[in-house]
């Protein structure tokens, strides 16, 4: 399946992704409406990372345009106070918004999206706190099917269709689930199990790491530097890229001159995308990879 990636990120100022055929929604900065405009009326589910402003500004307006009975559906981390906070407000404010529908979840929590599809949550260390206390996370995308048990691959179809009236189709099949999607949020890296063997990475790279000086880091929550995030994903095993949440102090040619090189000195030829500070990115994955 082709996934139709529309993107806005930029550090400090508003991220969302949109992923069109499964009627999802990654964070909702400021711009969001704008940026989708009719599109935008597609999403049931929205998965808010953390509480930052930058990452949920554009929900009053997203449920302003699109509230409906039971939808969209918004998850976020139980133990961020500004979601509970801000559906009360709006609930009030833009009394109609109040069909859709907020749910606090966890880390390791799964959520059916549709048919064939769930996303899972994970913990991330963007915001320092304890183990067991939910306030940002990551999110992953699996792609889910029933499929025959190997033992039963080589029956025939008689043999397999006796097998279910005795015992249940359950009994023959297993559900097998494919991690389609990775979008790792806000968050230093870490442990580089998370991501592997995403078909989709998309990682913050907030940070273009210049040799000459010390480091840049931010001064209350973590994040990654671009180094970091492709040395990870030279050691595990993804299909595509995309880096987003660049600093805005970053040039468009800075930032794809400096991944074109690293990518290059580390021998990672998997297709990579970028989004760019202050730019929309359109239906990503069918454009030219930075290092295409």
């Amino acid at each position: 399946m082709h996934h139709t990636i529309t993107a806005y990120s930029t550090a400090l100022f508003s991220t969302w992704i949109n992923i069109e055929e499964l009627n999802l929604l990654f964070d909702a900065g400021d711009g969001l409406s704008a940026g989708l405009l009719q599109k935008s009326m597609k999403v049931k589910h929205v998965f808010i990372t953390h509480p930052d402003r930058d990452h949920l500004h554009g929900l009053p307006q997203f449920l302003q345009l699109n509230s409906r009975p039971n939808l969209p559906i918004i998850s976020y981390p139980k133990d961020s106070g500004s979601f509970p906070a801000m559906q009360q407000f709006l609930g009030k404010f833009d009394p109609h918004t109040q069909g859709a529908q907020w749910q606090e979840i966890e880390d390791r929590q799964v959520i059916p999206i549709k048919k064939g599809f769930e996303v899972e949550a994970i913990r991330n260390e963007h915001i320092d706190c304890p183990v067991g206390v939910h306030k940002s996370l990551s999110y992953k995308v699996f792609e889910t099917k029933n499929k025959l048990k190997p033992e039963f691959q080589a029956f025939t179809s008689d043999q397999i269709k006796n097998i279910a009236q005795e015992k249940g189709r359950e009994f023959l099949t297993e559900i097998t689930r494919k991690n389609i999607i990775s979008f790792s949020g806000d968050t230093p890296v870490d442990d580089y199990s998370k991501w592997d063997h995403s078909d989709l990475l998309i990682h913050e790279a907030t940070f273009l790491k210049d040799e000459s000086k010390p480091n840049v880091v931010s001064t209350k929550n973590k994040h990654s530097t671009i180094d970091e995030v492709l040395d990870m994903v030279r050691e595990i095993n993804i299909k595509q890229l995309i880096l987003t949440h660049f600093s805005s102090r970053y040039a468009r040619e800075d930032i794809e001159m400096t991944v074109r090189k690293k990518l290059k000195d580390r021998k990672i030829d998997l297709p990579v995308f970028i989004v760019y500070p202050g730019e929309i990115g359109r239906d990503i994955l069918a454009g030219k990879p930075v290092n295409g």
